[in-house]
């Protein structure tokens, strides 16, 4: 939510393949050319085939991967959260890969060479992992309101028959997985496990176009995103083991922004948590978050300044013309171009500024559909989060709704991690997923709300 956008390495559905290939353990490297850049891509197998994917240039590490494949001689990376994958041709000695890395309608040449026999992933201690003390079940569902969008997800059920109280679980800002996988990091199994724990059942889905979902994620703007809710809520009221009256949304970051929407659409939710959600309009939050980001990594006051006003221009450019994305795209575009930066560079971040999405998220203020909510309203806030700072939103929201509890948690970052700076750079650093003081007030607050 930057104005330098990173380059978004680029999605085809995944495909069904061969057996898991632990032989592949290793660290393979290599780069794709994009955009004038060249771009390292680097994939990690521990001996035991699990696998995650690296993109340093882009500060993006711990991205989930499927277990390696091979077939007829070629190896195969899925990717689902991006929606791509790597294959390619092993070497005779099998340390070269020679193929493509795919997203979208773009194809990139990669050759990954094997640096390292062997891969140690992060630890991510907190994740779930079985024996679980309840029931979990594959779930699909269509969105009326958009065709071709099935969301695929999972439900999880505390023992017993039911009717159980209930919470969907909305992911922010890019493309995600049902788990909300950041790094390595699998927040939402972690907020499902706590929940259904106490007696709470949980479903949590992949956005539209990501992994099990169908649909165009790219093509999406918030009202889209906010239709997936509605629909999800709808699916959720229909079945015998939940109880209608009883159903809450918890949303992080702009899925918070999501929520709202989809109750004013009709989502007659029992309550709502917004988990570091955006309480300002987009515009406001892009123009603080770029500030802090600049603070917080050190940059001198004056260079600080520069920035920032620069951002503030390109704000400014986007919000005046939002009507119309081509004149956002040349308006952006000249003012990156009078600012001295590289043509590729200009056009790359004058694309992303005019998209639907972004534009959308400029001008859209939360406000409107936050003093709308007429049930109890939890917001949890970070005191070290850069992204939706929260004595820029906490205030907000107490303003729009002064009945709604506003917690603000020291030291923690817009994932909820205990942090040092905040920044994104930490994220897969830190081996904590979410600090206990969080997932305690989140869970004590639904389940007081839940009835249990």
């Amino acid at each position: 939510m930057t104005l330098l956008a990173a380059f978004s390495i680029a999605v085809v559905a995944p495909v069904q393949a061969a057996a898991p290939a632990p032989d592949l353990a290793g660290v393979w490297e290599g780069r794709i050319s994009a955009g004038g850049q060249s771009i390292r891509i680097v994939f990690r197998v521990d001996a035991a085939g699990n696998a995650v994917m690296d993109s340093p240039d882009q500060g993006a590490r711990n991205i989930a991967v499927d277990r390696p494949t091979i077939e007829g001689g070629v190896v195969r990376f899925v990717v689902p959260v991006i929606g791509g994958r790597f294959e390619g041709a092993r070497s005779g000695d099998g340390q070269i890969l020679t193929g493509a890395l795919s997203q979208g309608g773009a194809t990139l040449p990669l050759v990954l060479t094997r640096t390292a026999a062997t891969a140690t992933l992060a630890a991510r201690p907190q994740t779930p992992a079985p024996p679980f003390p309840y029931r979990i079940e594959p779930v699909a569902f269509d969105n009326p309101a958009a065709p071709g969008v099935r969301l695929a997800g999972t439900l999880t059920l505390p023992e017993g028959a039911g009717p159980f109280p209930a919470a969907i679980l909305i992911t922010g800002t890019g493309p995600q997985d049902r788990d909300e996988t950041i790094e390595g990091h699998k927040s939402f199994a972690i907020w499902a496990d706590a929940l259904t724990r106490h007696g709470v059942a949980v479903l949590r889905y992949d956005d539209r176009g990501v992994a099990g979902s169908t649909g165009n994620f790219g093509a999406a703007t918030q009202n889209d995103f906010a239709s997936d809710v509605k629909a999800a809520f709808d699916w959720l009221s229909a079945r015998a083991d939940i109880d209608r009256s009883r159903i809450g949304l918890i949303g992080h970051s702009e899925g918070a922004t999501f929520a709202p929407l989809a109750m004013q659409d009709g989502a007659s939710a029992a309550w709502l948590v917004m988990l570091a959600g955006p309480a300002v309009s987009g515009g406001e939050i892009i123009q603080e978050q770029q500030r802090r980001i600049a603070v917080a990594a050190g940059m001198a006051p004056g260079e600080v300044e520069r920035s920032n006003a620069l951002q503030r221009r390109a704000v400014a450019a986007v919000a005046d013309n939002a009507a119309d994305p081509e004149a956002v795209r040349r308006a952006v575009e000249a003012l990156l171009l009078a600012e001295g930066r590289p043509p590729a560079d200009a056009a790359r971040n004058a694309a992303v500024m005019s998209s639907d999405w972004y534009r959308g998220m400029i001008v859209h203020d939360p406000a409107e559909s936050i003093r709308t909510i007429r049930v109890p309203l939890l917001a949890v806030y970070g005191g070290k989060d850069v992204q939706v700072p929260a004595d820029q939103n906490g205030p907000a929201v107490a303003r729009l709704k002064p009945d709604a509890e506003v917690v603000v948690l020291p030291g923690l970052n817009h994932l909820f991690q205990p942090a040092a700076t905040g920044l994104m750079a930490e994220y897969g650093q830190i081996e904590t997923t979410l600090d206990p003081s969080v997932i305690r007030t989140v869970v004590d607050w639904v389940v007081a709300r839940s009835g249990l």
